[in-house]
């Protein structure tokens, strides 16, 4: 039995749908068009209407609104939650290599939360494994076309999937995903690779039981297990000779796919590459899919690249005369090189300050995954600089906090230094001064 909560509005954008019925922040949205809410998905689907009834509580009354709504125009509501039920679905797996399970102590809570739950599957692209999926969600799902969703494969073979997640239910992934192409689910996969676990033939495997159901299965990303410093004692990390194996097994597949399926359909992540000592390829190979990829770590090297020229003139207007990059060990080498031809080209002095990760372990060596006290120790070793630029994606908690609940603004007061964060906004690089 479907339990409903009312939802609570944080906001009402000036000028929209919402704003234009009367309805207020810190009301309670009750029902639209008749209809009792979930979460926003439902909001999204039941909005959809020319005609909108929203049913709102306030101050303990209960009112009815309308307005009509243009086709595209925005409702103008945000909540205090996107699941109004408050309630993530929990992973019901021990994977082998499951990061959560490795998180280091003392960080945020909401880092500790095994999250497998489709609905934040197609509102973000987290990936989920289908295991704690019952039919009334199967049903949903194929009712109001939840498309794209991202699936954690890892491995085709019942056996071998069910081996590495310890769940009897694992291995039913391959009847799961034809199920949802045949609702017409657009479906992205990734296989997380253990050594000797699900790469070399069962790689194979993988790729060619997926391959067989594209275009449903869109694509696949390969990536290798990453471990902290409590990772389970049975799983190791890749050796760089075992990295540039299994990227050109996949490279390999990417020639044989382009000719039956006219895509490459499987897509290393970057670190196989940097690991191997291999250029990542042109934008091109990766055939228009990073917009869905990139946040599992395919193609942020060419992107970086590619748009290097507009981030260098950006760079290059902080003035300085010396400017601190602040980078991951993995990525060093690439804006290394970077850094030099920066230097020649404008006269400014750069350190490229790649940090090492000890608040998870050193084998944890992405920008994405450090902590302000080892960004602080590690710039402590350099001498004070006009400006230190570091990633945004640092800082990507609530209210722009790192792992271990600190902001930029706390660089800038442990350094007095100008601090610039740099994203990546819609394929540009904007940088923020904290």
């Amino acid at each position: 039995m479907t339990v409903y909560h009312p939802a609570r509005i944080t906001g009402v954008a000036p000028r929209s749908v919402a704003a234009r019925a009367g309805v207020h922040a810190n009301d309670l949205l009750l029902a639209l068009n008749g209809t009792r809410l979930r979460d926003v998905i439902d909001v999204q689907i039941y909005a959809a209407e020319p005609e909108l009834e929203f049913l709102v509580e306030r101050d303990g009354r209960q009112i009815t609104l309308h307005a009509a709504r243009r086709y595209g125009q925005p409702l103008g509501l945000t909540f205090d939650t996107e699941l109004f039920d408050g309630k993530i679905r929990a992973c019901r797996n021990n994977c082998d290599f499951c990061f959560v399970s490795q998180m280091a102590p003392g960080l945020r809570a909401p880092l500790y939360v095994k999250d497998d739950d489709y609905r934040l599957s197609f509102l973000h692209g987290n990936y989920i494994t289908l295991t704690n999926l019952d039919e009334q969600d199967w049903e949903r799902i194929a009712e109001q076309y939840l498309s794209p969703l991202y699936i954690s494969v890892h491995a085709t073979e019942p056996d071998v999937r069910v081996g590495l997640m310890h769940n009897p239910h694992a291995g039913q992934i391959l009847d799961q995903l034809a199920r949802l192409a045949k609702i017409g689910i657009e479906m992205h996969t990734q296989a997380v690779l253990v050594p000797g676990r699900n790469d070399g033939a069962h790689l194979d495997r993988t790729i060619a039981d997926l391959a067989a159901l594209h275009p449903a299965v869109a694509d696949l990303t390969v990536v290798p297990v990453g471990m902290t410093r409590w990772h389970n004692p049975h799983v190791r990390p890749y050796t760089d000779a075992e990295a540039a194996a299994v990227l050109t097994q996949t490279l390999a597949w990417q020639a044989r796919l382009r000719e039956t399926l006219d895509i490459n359909f499987v897509y290393p992540s970057d670190e196989w590459f940097l690991r191997a000592g291999i250029a990542v390829p042109p934008l091109e190979e990766y055939d228009g899919r990073l917009p869905a990829l990139i946040e599992n770590g395919v193609g942020m090297v060419r992107l970086f690249l590619d748009r290097w020229p507009v981030l260098q003139a950006a760079l290059a207007q902080l003035g300085g005369p010396r400017q601190l990059w602040v980078t991951g060990m993995l990525f060093a080498p690439v804006l290394q090189a970077q850094a030099r031809a920066f230097a020649a080209a404008t006269g400014l002095a750069v350190d490229v300050v790649a940090v090492p990760n000890r608040a998870f372990g050193e084998t944890v060596t992405v920008a994405g995954l450090l902590t302000v006290a080892d960004i602080l120790s590690a710039l402590r070793e350099y001498a004070p600089a006009d400006v230190i630029v570091l990633p945004d994606e640092i800082f990507r908690g609530p209210d722009g906090v790192s792992l271990d609940g600190k902001t930029a603004t706390d660089i800038r007061a442990a350094t007095g230094n100008r601090v610039v964060l740099a994203a990546q906004i819609a394929g540009d690089w904007q940088l923020r001064i904290v």
